[in-house]
């Protein structure tokens, strides 16, 4: 593993970063396959939760409902099972994890293709969410032992999130396809599946997998990522993210449904999340001079803005329009979050980090999800989208008002006890 970092910190070193040099990381692509099979069902779960409860319910704000527990649960045990991973190892965790979720979906299709009670959809939406595997972290922590210490590392936050949205351009599409053109529990079913197979062959990778905690011997390996300020100040503006994901998962759906083309909310969405895969391409393919904390208050900025504009659209075409704009204004902040993560946070931590803020996402859209879901039944059509411009300005507000905390701490305030240990950790 020694000779692999040192190889990837020469040859980044005497050559601009870039997507090819990044993909001839020796052993990336071991991981890099099987990781993408395994994070496709992610951004089918939700819109397939939403768009099967609510054809057997009838109502947008149960299914906004089961939608938000699935992901309040997920955004609960993302952070734990990320600490689990950096200490005994990824592998330890998907195997039960993928069966877990898999099992789960099943039972929650079944019971809402049953007409059980609401309650009933809540107690399987639990292990549902909380089984999610966290295979984009997972996936990032690899990136970061490969890397340590090179300038691809923000090409690789880029790489990543070009990939996560990629499959966000793919997964509503296909989700919404299974449910409208197949059967409405198709989206859920093929989910479970993918999740299931996807999840163990990144599972096999053992290769490639950091050490874990026990294969070190520094104390300060175990501080929780919580306890970097830095950390909590990037929870809360990935939080407001999760707001706009979720406020537009529902109202697309909503307004799709209320002009009778149920069918183009998967490309309404699709087009959002290709005007994120876009900028995320274009992120990683610039050589950045600007501070990483300014970068991330300037491109907080655009999406509060964009995002605010998005519930006066009347028109599918106009709503089109707004939502590729508002994603390319989403991956800068993504991609700015996660390569603040390895300055601030010690390398025995940063699955556990990563989770965190793909939990804040998943809190943020759970909240979103179920806070739209009822102004679309209560309000006016298209009041759903007021969710994700009061999320993003929230946000904003505290970023804007705790910047200063995203600074990495100086060599003077760090914790650096045990034997070998030179990574920072950060101290309130």
């Amino acid at each position: 593993m020694a000779s692999t970092v040192t190889t990837s910190k020469d040859s980044a070193a005497t050559s601009r970063p870039g997507y090819g040099r990044l993909l001839r990381t020796r052993g990336a692509w071991t991981f890099l396959l099987p990781g993408f099979a395994a994070r496709q069902p992610f951004a089918m779960l939700t819109l397939s939760i939403v768009l099967l409860v609510q054809h057997t319910t009838g109502s947008y704000g149960a299914a906004g409902a089961v939608a938000a527990v699935t992901g309040v649960s997920m955004a609960l045990f993302a952070p734990y099972s990320g600490r689990l991973a950096d200490r005994h190892g990824q592998r330890a965790v998907l195997v039960p994890g993928v069966l877990v979720h898999a099992a789960a979906g099943l039972a929650l299709t079944a019971l809402a293709l049953s007409d059980a009670p609401l309650w009933a959809l809540f107690a399987a939406a639990v292990p549902t969410g909380a089984s999610v595997p966290q295979i984009g972290p997972m996936v990032r922590a690899r990136w970061g032992v490969r890397l340590k210490g090179s300038p691809l590392l923000t090409t690789a936050a880029a790489f990543e999130s070009v990939t996560d949205e990629f499959t966000f351009v793919v997964g509503p599409l296909l989700a919404t396809a299974l449910c409208t053109a197949v059967d409405p529990a198709a989206g859920l079913l093929t989910e479970a599946a993918l999740t299931l197979v996807g999840g163990l062959l990144f599972a096999a990778q053992k290769g490639t997998q950091p050490e874990t905690g026990r294969d070190g011997h520094a104390r300060a390996e175990h501080v929780s990522a919580l306890r970097v300020p830095g950390v909590r100040v990037l929870i809360v503006t990935f939080l407001g993210i999760g707001s706009v994901f979720g406020g537009m998962q529902v109202s697309l759906a909503a307004f799709t449904e209320s002009i009778g083309e149920p069918g183009l909310n998967g490309v309404l969405y699709g087009v959002f999340a290709a005007g994120n895969m876009l900028s995320g391409i274009a992120c990683g393919a610039i050589v950045w001079k600007t501070a990483p904390q300014r970068r991330l208050v300037i491109g907080y900025t655009a999406l509060a803005l964009t995002a605010s504009a998005l519930w006066t659209a009347h028109s599918a075409l106009l709503l089109a329009g707004l939502g590729l704009l508002v994603g390319m204004c989403i991956a800068p902040a993504l991609i700015t979050g996660y390569t603040l993560v390895e300055n601030l946070v010690p390398a025995g931590a940063r699955t556990e980090a990563f989770t965190w803020l793909t939990g804040a996402v998943a809190l943020g859209q759970a909240a979103a999800v179920t806070v739209a879901g009822q102004l679309e039944d209560r309000l006016w059509g298209g009041a759903g989208f007021l969710v994700p411009m009061a999320g993003t300005v929230l946000a904003l507000a505290t970023l804007l008002a705790l910047r200063s905390r995203l600074a990495a701490a100086p060599r003077g305030r760090t914790v650096a006890r045990g034997v070998g240990h030179r990574e920072s950790v950060a101290v309130d």
